[in-house]
């Protein structure tokens, strides 16, 4: 428990999925072709990345989180230095990856006594999207919201070499919103309903286009690591809308995008170091206030 603890804390720190994925969400998250037995198998530990049931109890190393999982860990802890022989555990496979159905305790005191294999029988599930050890929840849900939304827009057709690409959950579908307000306004114009394609194509050439190439003109992805051009495109054209409001005047997307910068740059401040870091200094402005911001004492 104490090497997860400090596990979880590195994670954090080095904004790493530290997470057992859960078996049933993973699969409603992904299109499934059937599945059969393949039997007993060799398998790599370390691909083992996810349970079906015990997902909480166990991080990414299979390390336990809980206490209550202390006299199970134990006794077969006991039966692995006793060299008594015990039953193979059962798995999921989906990609290149495998999820616990039965043997979590097994997996777990395997892996930290350094065993590389374990004997699993094994249930394969057959799927196209490519998943393997390194997979987060968070990549998948973003996998199936992209599948999605090429599914509706049809933008890679209309616009072969569009690339938008999300590293966010929930992000595709603001795009999606940004699509149909652009689609609003353009029917307002024409007096008329605009179709769904043009609306897309137009949003794409005169929407998107132009600030992603403001965002890379300005060269701003070096200052936010792990994310991409339609990352902060989003961002920014959030905050140009805000900034209008605030100021009650049209703002360009250069304009936005330059103070979008001044206000969050940095790939320094960005890591959860630089967060804690700006904290802590609040922390002592707050804890040391200047004589202008001290009250009377007879207050």
């Amino acid at each position: 428990m104490r090497k997860g603890f400090w596990r979880s804390v590195l994670s954090w720190f080095s904004q790493s999925s530290n997470r057992l994925l859960p078996f049933d969400e993973v699969r409603a998250r992904l299109p499934m072709r059937g599945q059969r037995y393949i039997g007993l198998r060799e398998v790599p530990i370390e691909k083992i990345i996810g349970s079906v049931g015990r997902y909480q109890d166990f991080d990414r190393a299979f390390l336990p989180r809980h206490s209550r999982t202390a006299s199970r860990w134990i006794s077969i802890d006991a039966a692995h230095l006793q060299e008594i022989d015990l039953p193979p555990v059962e798995l999921y496979k989906i990609g290149e990856a495998y999820f616990v159905k039965d043997g979590n305790h097994r997996v777990s005191v395997a892996r930290e006594r350094g065993q590389k294999f374990i004997d699993a029988y094994v249930i394969e599930i057959d799927t196209p999207v490519p998943i393997d050890e390194h997979t987060d929840i968070d990549e998948l849900i973003t996998l199936h919201e992209k599948g999605e939304f090429y599914a509706k827009t049809q933008l890679d057709q209309l616009r072969p070499g569009a690339k938008i690409d999300l590293t966010l959950p929930g992000q595709y579908a603001k795009l999606l919103e940004h699509i149909d307000v652009h689609r609003y306004f353009m029917g307002l114009e024409r007096g008329q309903e605009v179709p769904y394609e043009e609306a897309v194509t137009s949003w794409y050439d005169e929407v998107y286009l132009p600030l992603a190439r403001v965002i890379e003109e300005a060269d701003l992805l070096k200052e936010f690591p792990g994310r991409t051009v339609s990352d902060l495109y989003l961002w920014i054209i959030e905050h140009l809308w805000y900034l209008r409001e605030q100021y009650r005047r049209e703002v360009t997307p250069e304009e936005a995008a330059n103070h979008f910068r001044e206000q969050f740059g940095g790939a320094k401040s960005a890591t959860p170091l630089g967060v804690l870091r700006r904290l802590f200094q609040g922390l002592a402005v707050h804890s040391d206030p200047s004589p202008s911001s001290k009250g009377d004492p007879a207050d």
